[in-house]
């Protein structure tokens, strides 16, 4: 099965902004199908930071074009991010960790999930704590 690349890969020095061209990418070529996408999570948080549309992006990731070419349409396009601000962005995506007993829950149901399709006890799972690790881990970079 294929991937699209971890989060933590950094594009134009951000993370998760090549994730989401792969996302985009593969869904539309019918490779992947349950994801999160645009409207949530890592994508949407991007999105806003950006502001920029999902539709919009995802139409002009359609139109093709290498990364690079598709980096500057952002950089052209999106809101100016100072360096401070995509520091703390790639932090927040290398080291986030649930916050809340609501995400708490939903990290650990990802981890049993992960646990599950491996067939195995979630205790024998790698030692994670971050969002961006269950991601890697759920698909085999971890």
């Amino acid at each position: 099965m294929q991937y699209p690349r971890s989060p933590k890969v950094l594009l134009g020095g951000m993370a998760h902004l090549g994730r989401l061209f792969d996302k985009i990418r593969m869904r539309h070529k019918g490779l992947i199908q349950d994801y999160n996408y645009l409207s949530a999570g890592f994508d949407k948080s991007l999105l806003d930071m950006l502001q920029l549309d999902g539709a919009a992006v995802e139409t002009r990731v359609l139109q093709g074009g290498t990364d690079q070419e598709l980096l500057e349409w952002v950089q052209s396009t999106a809101r100016p991010l100072t360096d401070d601000e995509i520091r703390q962005w790639n932090e927040r995506i290398m080291t986030g960790r649930p916050q809340d007993e609501g995400a708490t829950v939903r990290y650990h149901r990802r981890l049993e999930e992960i646990a599950d399709k491996r067939g195995v006890s979630i205790s024998s799972l790698p030692p994670i704590q971050t969002w961006a690790d269950a991601i890697d881990l759920d698909e085999g970079r971890l």
